[in-house]
């Protein structure tokens, strides 16, 4: 009894059956923690078919002398491709009408859009008829647009016609053969697109601000400039932020209005980088070098859209 009573007691042994439970949970929680990867496979292959291919024969085709009229003519050449585009006044030139026109569109849309989004957003009869007639642009294709402004800057039957009628200007008025006008006919003409763009984001960002915030705001004596300065504007802001980068971006890559409405001229005043491109690939079927300026292109918009977020603090409090 002694003896007995002297003996530490056991744990019991855990038997072949006692890890079973554990065990068996392994698998439903490693097919539930695999299951959104399973779910995204097929976007990631596709986004790596139609997005990684072609970026990366892009890249490669800027490495090569590639003219498709001389097959025999194809070689290995490195960076030439961009030593010869340093050299090209084109590029250049192209470039910098690039950023002109990237500048002037988004400037004036935002604020137009802004001008519009403010004024569909207030109450008045028929408000609704307003912005369909405001956002309707919007659904215009960039070639038919073209169509409507080339049918309102002829100059036989045009409105500059019909202002040569009544005094105002000359007869036979051609804004689209005219360097000094050319630009100036082709913002407006891509404003009436582009300003819709603008208008739906911040019109649907101005729904979303607190009613509460304007209250107090009356309260603490503020009228409606200061209103709008320190709550409508700083509400806005990350809005107004992805609204011109992705305008930027855009109207950086705008190829079919120049290309139908000017077709880069006149004497190259509407080439942009993107068409210069179009045009190197339609006439000259050099894709080695076109492919070189795209590559180019697609490095300065990166650079450009990533400083731009830093700057702006996208997404982070103030």
């Amino acid at each position: 009894m002694a003896l007995a009573d002297t003996t530490t007691a056991r744990p019991p042994t855990a038997g072949p059956h006692a890890a079973g439970p554990r065990t068996g949970q392994r698998g439903p929680r490693l097919r539930r923690a695999l299951a959104p990867y399973a779910l995204i496979t097929p976007t990631v292959l596709l986004l790596a078919v139609f997005l990684l291919v072609p970026v990366g024969s892009v890249v490669y085709y800027a490495l090569q002398h590639h003219v498709v009229n001389e097959p025999y003519d194809d070689a290995f050449v490195g960076l030439g491709n961009f030593r010869t585009m340093f050299g090209d006044s084109r590029f250049w030139s192209s470039l910098a009408f690039s950023a002109k026109w990237v500048a002037a569109e988004v400037l004036l849309q935002l604020l137009l859009g802004l001008a519009l989004a403010l004024i569909v957003n207030e109450s008045f009869v028929g408000r609704a008829m307003a912005r369909a007639l405001v956002f309707s642009p919007w659904a215009v294709s960039g070639v038919l647009t073209t169509s409507i402004w080339m049918l309102l800057y002829n100059p036989a039957t045009g409105v500059f016609h019909y202002l040569s009628e009544i005094g105002v200007g000359d007869a036979g008025t051609s804004v689209l053969g005219n360097p000094d006008t050319v630009f100036g006919a082709a913002v407006v003409a891509e404003l009436w697109r582009g300003v819709p763009f603008f208008a739906i984001l911040i019109l649907a960002d101005l729904q979303s601000v607190p009613k509460e915030l304007y209250e107090a705001a009356s309260i603490d004596g503020a009228g409606r400039v200061r209103s709008f300065l320190h709550v409508t504007l700083p509400h806005l802001r990350d809005a107004i932020v992805l609204a011109t980068l992705l305008r930027s971006v855009w109207e950086f890559n705008n190829v079919d209005l120049l290309y139908t409405l000017t077709n880069g001229g006149p004497a190259g005043a509407t080439t942009s980088l993107p068409l210069y491109v179009a045009q190197l690939a339609r006439k000259s079927y050099d894709f080695g070098y076109g492919s070189a300026l795209t590559t180019a292109a697609f490095v300065i918009l990166l650079f450009c859209s990533v400083l731009y977020l830093r700057l702006s603090k996208f997404g982070r409090q103030q």
